[in-house]
């Protein structure tokens, strides 16, 4: 046998025989020969049986080879820039390792909840490939940059004792005979291993019991979360910013393949290697009501714009749907441009099924641009309004403390807020990030955790914390799977983490 060699190795070994082992993601076949699109979790290549250049007996078992039958090619990689890669392998040898008997996703259109039934068989396809892997650079990446700053790695506990912020949203389970409840983060644990570390980050698994079927939310996923002894709010947004940049720049590096596999345009991601903007909670609202313009853009102007240039482009969805749908009708086509127009009208379908859900969102934008009430939360509408106005990622800090969590630092100068700050990503994804400098304050932690209703015997520990050796410090909290879907550009966080669990799906 000749040197086993990864598809994504193969422009190497241009002019050598080699074997390969994958699974049959593609075929299609002609007279005499037979197209097989290999795959083999490094990457997608075509290989080309025929007669004259192995035998008989090999053209005949690729043309009997179904969907994800495993094999092993052994062939010749030619360069040819038109192909996957840039190669084509000249098969001279083909061999079934385990057959594939009515693999269930077909080449046809399937709809979400049969895939995510299929969840198992559906990370083989080569748009979850892609996903998956660019997902494993942005965790190499975070690792990397964390280690390279010094930061030590530690692990904060997934069973606590506590409810820390009310048990609306935790997972209760039983521990030994005792309530205990799934982690919700371990920012607080964080804190204390920052007190003995210095730098520290934590990268694991959380859990939140909403009962939420948005396209942001999971039951299980992963957080990253950073706690950094003697740093304050800005330099705790100095290093979200650099770890962010690191991020990116990794991705554009390293996984071409992938975003073009995906249609990912990469605009937004390489205009997020400059500065982040940074604004106040203030500023942030002013923008989103639409009184303060960015870049001579008012937030209302922008989405009345947007809402008319999106029904003029359903009108024109419409009219080629129409337009293809009846030249079929007509009859008279050859098979090849029947498929041709069939497949142009699923396309167009598929947008006109986005662009009917913007202008169900629109409305929505625009009423909440409108009706904002100083003081509150920004929800996803009010997040969507202001990241539109930017082309990366933004930051707003100094919340009203009322809205943010009992442990963040009051501002010195203005006690009215809370030195918090969100990351949020542009087109329109929303919070990527939270974070913000803790309260050092032993007595005004004491009064904010009366005031949330928490039990104190919970947080006796945390306060310690204060009683000894006490500075300012900060952290922040990266939930991986929404930086995935935005970098990706997924319409659904389902499609960013291996086998989501979220309400109403805990299989396969």
């Amino acid at each position: 046998m000749s040197q086993i060699v990864n598809i994504s190795d193969l422009t190497s070994h241009i002019g050598s025989t080699v074997t390969l082992r994958g699974w049959v993601s593609n075929k299609r076949e002609g007279k005499g020969i037979a197209f097989i699109i290999l795959r083999d979790g490094t990457g997608f290549c075509q290989c080309v049986v025929t007669e004259e250049f192995s035998n008989l007996e090999n053209l005949q078992n690729a043309q009997n080879t179904s969907l994800e039958t495993s094999i092993t090619i052994e062939g010749e990689i030619r360069a040819d820039e038109k192909q996957l890669g840039g190669v084509e392998v000249q098969v001279k040898s083909i061999e079934i390792v385990g057959e594939s008997v009515d693999y269930p996703i077909s080449k046809k259109e399937h709809g979400v909840e049969f895939l995510m039934d299929q969840r198992h068989l559906w990370l083989r396809s080569t748009r979850q490939w892609a996903i998956m892997r660019i997902r494993n650079t942005i965790i190499f990446s975070i690792h990397k940059y964390f280690q390279e700053e010094e930061f030590v790695q530690m692990d904060a506990p997934i069973f606590t004792g506590n409810a820390c912020e009310g048990t609306s949203t935790l997972f209760e389970t039983d521990f030994y005979g005792a309530p205990a409840y799934l982690s919700q983060s371990g920012q607080l644990y964080g804190e204390a291993m920052a007190m003995a570390m210095g730098k520290i980050y934590t990268f694991g698994p959380t859990f939140r019991a909403e009962k939420s079927k948005t396209r942001r939310h999971l039951s299980e996923f992963w957080m990253i979360e950073p706690e950094m002894a003697f740093y304050d709010i800005f330099m705790n947004m100095d290093t979200i910013e650099g770890m962010l940049q690191r991020v990116i720049r990794d991705v554009l590096d390293n996984c071409q393949v992938e975003l073009k596999t995906i249609g990912r345009d990469t605009s937004v991601l390489e205009s997020s290697l400059k500065s982040f903007p940074r604004m106040t909670y203030d500023e942030a609202v002013k923008i989103i009501k639409g009184e303060k313009e960015v870049n001579g853009i008012r937030s209302i102007d922008m989405l009345e714009e947007e809402l008319k240039n999106t029904q003029a482009k359903l009108q024109e969805i419409n009219s080629e749907i129409e337009d293809k749908e009846s030249q079929i009708a007509l009859g008279g086509l050859k098979k090849g441009q029947i498929n041709f127009f069939t497949n142009k009208i699923n396309q167009l379908k598929q947008e006109r099924s986005d662009v009917e859900e913007d202008l169900r969102n629109i409305p929505q934008w625009l009423d909440s641009a409108r009706n904002f009430e100083y003081g509150n939360d920004f929800g996803g509408s009010d997040e969507s309004v202001l990241t539109k106005l930017f082309d990366s990622p933004v930051m707003v800090y100094d919340w009203p403390h009322e809205v943010k969590a009992f442990y963040l630092k009051r501002n010195p100068e203005d006690s009215r807020f809370a030195r918090g700050v969100d990351v949020l990503a542009p087109e329109g994804y929303g919070e990527i990030v939270g974070g913000g400098e803790r309260e050092t304050d032993i007595n005004l932690l004491i009064e904010k955790i009366h005031e949330h209703e928490l039990p104190m015997s919970a947080f006796e520990w945390y306060l310690d914390l204060r009683k000894y050796g006490s500075v300012p410090h900060s952290g922040f909290g990266l939930g991986l799977e929404r930086v995935v879907t935005w970098i990706c550009k997924l319409k659904h966080v389902r499609e960013s983490i291996p086998f989501p669990r979220m309400y109403g799906r805990l299989t396969p």
